[in-house]
């Protein structure tokens, strides 16, 4: 006799039968539902991306170009680009690594990354709102502000840990100027965020054509001489707050400086002959009379790195503080001085000054003159191809 199956089997048994007819077709409905916000995102990213206001960086372009071009055209298919040709080869490179990344997948992450970049130059923007109390206007790579007789320069480039380009080096000779001028007593130079600052930026070393690399080592090396030339000339006491990591030419032009505290957070290093250079800033003679002639060659020749407790045994900086209470320590200090008579300052400094000064602007010209070959010879170009291909591999 036929037995009929419970009706709740039954019903699963049927529910199955149903599934198995019905889920391919969701599937694909949600699959291309999926691909159509993912498309519509990628467009509307592009759209925010015009709005931008700020130059994102060279390696959130770089970024950006990979995904844009992985998300249209798939995984890279163009030739590597010769070695010299730092930007298609920072492009290529950046593209390549993303390997076998779907076009959905890529799509997606260009419209994360756009939307970061749009809230953070928001945040940025708020803050802007609300200036700094004696703020200086005109300066995009710098915060400069005077108050209590003292004039602040703080670079700020925090998201590229306060680099040197070609605008920054000019506008912190600006600056200088500015506050050997005005009526402040003291000139001060700080970094914003977690660096002091990590010297020359290597980006003012792409975009060039292998036909263009002499003028652009020669109009280096006139920007170079001047910028230290305004550290020889300034005339007013000039204190360095090393807030943190301090780099190659931010490092040098501290034996120009009259005073440098430090963060015991701080370090210093000079890594010239890593990258195929040499010492700058009147390193090359300051630092033999500051720190000694042993220890100066072990920090310019062979690269080695102090911590601020170092630095400070070896004459380099003044004095160190704990950093959780360097800002409130040193800023005290700093009003403290600045309370001081303003022209028995400023006199007595160009009296310590000139008694070197002629010696100093020899020093520097000559440093630019050894850099200016040094930028064309094969070991600082092999040096910065290396650099540019670490960092699109980031």
């Amino acid at each position: 006799m036929f037995k009929r199956k419970p009706l709740l089997s039954r019903w699963k048994m049927e529910f199955r039968q149903a599934e198995a007819v019905c889920l391919p077709s969701a599937h694909l409905h949600l699959t291309a539902a999926t691909m159509q916000v993912s498309q519509k995102d990628f467009q509307k990213a592009q759209e925010q991306l015009k709005l931008l206001k700020n130059d994102p960086g060279n390696e959130a372009k770089l970024k950006l170009y990979a995904l844009f071009k992985q998300a249209t055209e798939g995984p890279c298919n163009a030739p590597k680009p010769g070695m010299l040709d730092f930007v298609k080869k920072a492009k290529w490179d950046a593209w390549n690594s993303l390997g076998s990344l779907s076009q959905d997948d890529a799509r997606r992450k260009y419209a994360e990354l756009v939307s970061s970049l749009v809230s953070a130059e928001s945040a940025d923007q708020k803050k802007e709102a609300s200036p700094e109390e004696g703020r200086h206007d005109g300066y995009e790579t710098l915060l400069v502000t005077t108050k209590n007789n003292i004039t602040k320069i703080m670079f700020n480039r925090p998201d590229k840990k306060n680099a040197i380009d070609h605008k920054m080096y000019r506008e912190i000779m600006k600056a200088l100027e500015e506050a050997g001028k005005n009526d402040s007593t003291i000139a001060v130079i700080t970094g914003n965020g977690e660096y002091y600052c990590s010297g020359n930026d290597l980006n003012n070393f792409a975009n060039i054509q292998p036909g263009d690399m002499e003028k652009m080592a020669k109009d280096a090396a006139v920007l170079l001489k001047e910028f230290v030339d305004h550290f020889i000339d300034f005339p007013k006491p000039l204190i360095a707050v090393i807030n943190g990591p301090a780099i190659g030419i931010s490092v040098t032009v501290l034996g120009l400086c009259d005073v440098v505290y430090a963060s015991d957070m701080a370090t210093f290093h000079t890594p010239f002959s890593h990258l195929g250079q040499s010492p700058e800033g009147c390193s090359s003679y300051l630092f033999p009379k500051i720190m000694g002639v042993a220890k100066a060659n072990e920090m310019l020749l062979f690269n080695k790195k102090l911590t601020a407790a170092e630095a400070c045994a070896q004459g380099l900086v003044t004095e160190v503080f704990p950093h959780r209470t360097f800002q409130k320590e040193v800023w005290a200090r700093l009003e403290a001085y600045a309370s001081l008579p303003k022209n028995s300052l400023a006199v007595s400094k160009q009296l310590l000054r000139s008694l070197e000064k002629e010696k100093l602007h020899e020093v520097n010209s000559k440093e630019c003159e050894v850099l200016q070959e040094r930028w064309l010879s094969d070991e600082c170009i092999n040096a910065i191809v290396s650099f540019f291909q670490r960092k699109s591999k980031l």
